[in-house]
């Protein structure tokens, strides 16, 4: 089983020291870098990097400069997606946006884990667990979400919140672990 393979599955994997993978990180890393500096006002090229960057995205999303991500096969969107500045979404297996799903600036998704035991971690060995949002999804600004979370539709996540564990669909939650405050109106 290969490395990525492995990474796909939960299973401990070596990222470092794999040449496949390495490789296909600076490819997008490479992609990234023309993305983040294109003109602003140069939509074209910078859609044209985005289905490079994103070839598993339909859509046309709204991605403002800059943005990196580790593979960025890995990452699904719906229609309608907008992200503020400075997102960084380590792809190291799948994340899944719904659609209309909108993030503030300085956002961080993490699919990436480190073991607790330090000898298997300064192996280099490391894991990967899926990020799943959902539809209608508001993120606040300087928001962070930690490997296997998935958050349910309509919800939203206050600015400055660390996304420790599932959030419900309907609800608004925040803080640091992240906690729901109260269910959404509806």
């Amino acid at each position: 089983m290969t490395e990525k393979e492995k990474a796909k599955r939960g299973l401990l994997y070596n990222a470092s020291n794999d040449n496949e993978l390495i490789n296909e990180r600076f490819k997008v890393k490479d992609l990234c870098f023309k993305f983040n500096n294109t003109l602003p006002s140069d939509m074209e090229t910078k859609y044209a990097l985005l289905e490079q960057i994103l070839p598993n995205v339909h859509t046309k999303p709204f991605i403002e400069q800059p943005f990196l991500c580790d593979y960025g096969y890995n990452i699904e969107m719906g229609e309608n997606f907008y992200s503020n500045h400075n997102l960084v979404i380590l792809d190291t297996t799948t994340v899944k946006f719904g659609d209309n799903v909108m993030l503030g600036p300085n956002c961080g998704l993490y699919t990436a884990g480190h073991p607790e035991n330090v000898e298997i971690r300064n192996s280099g060995l490391e894991y990967a667990k899926p990020i799943t949002i959902g539809n209608n999804v508001w993120i606040g600004g300087n928001v962070v979400i930690l490997p296997g979370i998935t958050i349910g539709d309509n919800s939203i996540i206050g600015a400055g919140s660390v996304v420790t564990k599932d959030i419900p669909s309907n609800v608004i939650a925040v803080g640091n672990p992240c906690t729901v405050k109260r269910k959404i109106a509806m």
